[in-house]
């Protein structure tokens, strides 16, 4: 455990942090797997709709830091590619 006064608030940060990108990348994986259910339902309508809030929850996760300006890239495409071939 860390002696110096600063030391002990950079672990606080840390782990509050941590925290934070862990229920930002929770909610992101989440938006997906809705998304994919609809796909997988062959409901066009509402995958449409899910897209949109996926999209938004993964754009926001990338712009907050939590994701990589990339990743967020390749997931919105991946997504929106599934959407259209339905």
């Amino acid at each position: 455990m860390a002696n110096i006064k600063s030391a002990k608030k950079r672990v606080l940060v840390a782990e509050k942090k941590a925290a934070r990108n862990q229920a930002v990348k929770s909610r992101v994986k989440t938006e997906i797997k809705k998304v994919l259910a609809a796909c997988e339902a062959g409901n066009k309508e509402d995958a449409q709709k899910l897209l949109r809030t996926a999209t938004g929850e993964i754009e926001k996760a990338g712009s907050k830091g939590v994701l990589p300006k990339n990743t967020v890239s390749r997931k919105v495409s991946r997504l929106s590619k599934k959407v259209a071939a339905l």
